[in-house]
C-alpha cells in the first residue's frame, strides 16, 4: 500500500509532501464529465458503485497517494428530515429558523438512513485493494449549520445570524444534533474502511 498520506498525518517522516485531490473526483476530468452527462449530483452521490467509480478516476489517472469519497457534505440533511436539493447549487427546502425547526431535527442512523455512503466506503476498499489510503467525507458543524438555516450556501448569513442572536437555544441545539450527527456518521465512516 501506499501509505505516504497516512505516516505524513501521523508526524512521520516521508519521502515528499503526499497528494490527493480536493473536490472528490475532479470535476476536471474528462471521465468525470462522461459520468455526470448520464447521471445527476444526487444520484451519483446515492449510487455506491458510481460514487466508487469517480472516487477512483483519479487514482487512476494521476496516481495521487490517496482517495477522497465521492459525497456531499449536506447527505445527512435528508435523513434529518431536511431535503436538499441541487439546482445546480444547493437549496436546503424547509431551512431551520426556529427552535422548533431545530428540535424536529431527526438524528440519523448511518447504517439505516446513510448506508448508501458507507456502502460506496466498503465497494471502494474492495477496489482500491489496498494502492491507497481512503479519506472519508463530512462537514463541520458550523458550515452544515449555516446551510441549514440559511437554506443555501453564499450570501451574507443574515438568517444565520439572527438565529444565534434571537434564538440561541435553538442554535444551541443545532449544533449539539449535527455534531452528534457527524461524530455517528464519520465513525460510521471509519467502521465501513474510511
Amino acid at each position: 500500500m501506499n501509505d505516504l498520506f497516512l505516516r505524513a498525518c501521523f508526524g512521520l517522516p516521508v519521502e515528499r509532501t503526499p497528494i490527493w485531490i480536493m473536490r472528490q473526483a475532479g470535476r476536471y476530468l474528462p471521465e468525470y464529465r462522461e459520468v455526470r452527462k448520464e447521471h445527476d449530483f444526487w444520484t451519483m452521490c446515492r449510487t455506491p458503485e458510481l460514487a466508487a467509480r469517480v472516487t477512483i478516476q483519479p487514482i487512476d489517472r494521476l496516481g495521487v497517494d490517496a482517495a477522497i469519497l465521492f459525497s456531499d457534505i449536506l447527505v445527512p440533511f435528508p435523513a434529518m428530515g431536511r431535503p436538499v436539493a441541487f439546482r445546480p447549487a444547493p437549496e436546503i427546502e424547509a431551512p431551520v429558523r426556529t427552535a422548533a425547526d431545530a428540535r424536529q431535527l431527526r438524528l440519523p442512523d448511518p447504517e439505516s438512513d446513510l448506508g448508501y455512503v458507507l456502502g460506496a466506503i466498503r465497494l471502494l476498499r474492495k477496489e482500491l485493494a489496498g494502492r491507497v489510503p481512503l479519506i472519508g467525507f463530512g462537514g463541520a458543524p458550523l458550515t452544515l449549520a449555516a446551510y441549514l438555516v440559511e437554506g443555501k450556501g453564499g450570501g451574507k448569513f443574515q438568517a444565520f445570524q439572527a438565529l444565534f442572536h434571537e434564538e440561541p437555544e435553538a442554535a444551541r441545539h443545532l449544533f449539539d444534533r449535527l455534531a452528534k450527527t457527524q461524530a455517528l456518521f464519520l465513525g460510521a465512516q471509519i467502521d465501513a474502511g474510511a
